[in-house]
């Protein structure tokens, strides 16, 4: 039987790297755009995995697999085996940059002395995706989460991580980005297509974009008539 639905895997929510049994690293992500995407998704009749980190949200009805995770390390590995699959994968989450190099088994008690914690980067999940892939498949989707020089900083990502889409938004605002149920952005391809979205209730940007991937996707329209 031949494939009739567009498979999405989308990533949402922030990372956890652990301290110590209470402690962790982590980000302001509430996980509320990579969740609408997926919403949008599916009602949009295509198949969706849905990639997640520690979120407090409901999962959208209708999902072919949700897999929830805590650290980058986690996501990654997830993310690497749904991967051959999908038709569009977008990684929405906020992945952490950095973890520490070794984590106690035991709370690390405050003896009123600094506590210096050594890093060591996580591995970049949308780089890899972008070197691993065959000519444009999957078409690869990325987000660029700035406080400034955005479209700049966005562009850059774009390019250096070999994605067909960036989209770029502002978190520095207190009314789009993290925790927000609003969002602004800017949606750029890897050819020089913009599309600007102002700040709308971050279900109804979701539905854009989606709308806008499947129909590259799809061939429908070319990128220049988006």
């Amino acid at each position: 039987m031949s494939k009739t639905k567009i498979k999405f895997l989308i990533s949402a929510g922030p990372t956890r790297e652990r301290i110590d049994p209470v402690r962790f690293i982590s980000n302001r992500s509430s996980g509320k755009m990579g969740y609408a995407l997926a919403e949008a998704a599916i009602a949009a009749d295509c198949e969706v995995v849905l990639v997640a980190g520690p979120v407090a949200l409901q999962p959208p009805t209708g999902l072919e697999n949700l897999v929830e995770v805590e650290s980058a390390a986690e996501m990654a590995r997830e993310i690497r085996g749904e991967a051959p699959s999908a038709d569009i994968i977008v990684m929405a989450a906020a992945v952490a940059d950095y973890r520490p190099v070794s984590v106690s088994s035991e709370k690390l008690k405050k003896n009123g002395e600094d506590l210096i914690l050594r890093l060591e980067p996580t591995e970049d999940i949308l780089a890899a995706l972008g070197a691993d892939r065959e000519g444009d498949s999957p078409m690869l989707v990325g987000f660029a989460a700035e406080t400034d020089n955005i479209l700049e900083n966005a562009k850059g990502k774009l390019l250096r991580k070999n994605l067909d889409w960036i989209i770029a938004n502002d978190v520095s605002k207190p009314d789009s980005g993290f925790q927000s149920d609003s969002n602004a952005a800017v949606m750029m391809s890897k050819t020089g297509a913009k599309l600007r979205f102002p700040l709308m209730d971050k279900k109804k940007l979701a539905c854009e974009i989606v709308d806008a991937l499947i129909r590259q996707y799809s061939g429908f329209k070319s990128e220049t008539t988006l």
